[in-house]
């Protein structure tokens, strides 16, 4: 699957925008941010999936069931460790570098809640 093609195990904002936007996505991106900072601002369509309820052994939203994941936090240091927890779990998971700082300062939406224009916390 496309997130063992290559050896390095991070994917740019870029890359993980191309693999998980469009009408067929690859795979999931999976926001693991805290419920306050994912409210005030995410991806359009990304999963939600705090990383404290990963690491207690919360399943992920069933959106992210079984497909390759693209994870992703504020500045990439949360998603590095959900990653890691994913894998052992047997997912196939990349991180996103620089996280949702990194998305919002390449341009990309980011929206709050109610699908309005975000910010990130």
């Amino acid at each position: 699957m496309f997130l063992f093609r290559r050896r390095e195990q991070r994917l740019t904002v870029g890359e993980a925008r191309a693999r998980t936007g469009g009408d067929r996505p690859e795979a999931v991106l999976l926001d693991v941010r805290e419920k306050p900072e994912w409210r005030a601002g995410h991806a359009p369509g990304a999963a939600h999936a705090p990383l404290t309820g990963l690491a207690a052994g919360a399943a992920l939203p069933e959106e992210a069931q079984g497909r390759p994941l693209a994870v992703i936090c504020r500045s990439g240091h949360r998603s590095r460790q959900a990653a890691r927890i994913l894998a052992a779990r047997g997912a196939q998971v990349k991180d996103v570098e620089g996280g949702m700082n990194a998305w919002a300062a390449a341009g990309f939406p980011v929206v709050d809640e109610r699908g309005n224009s975000g910010s990130i916390a």
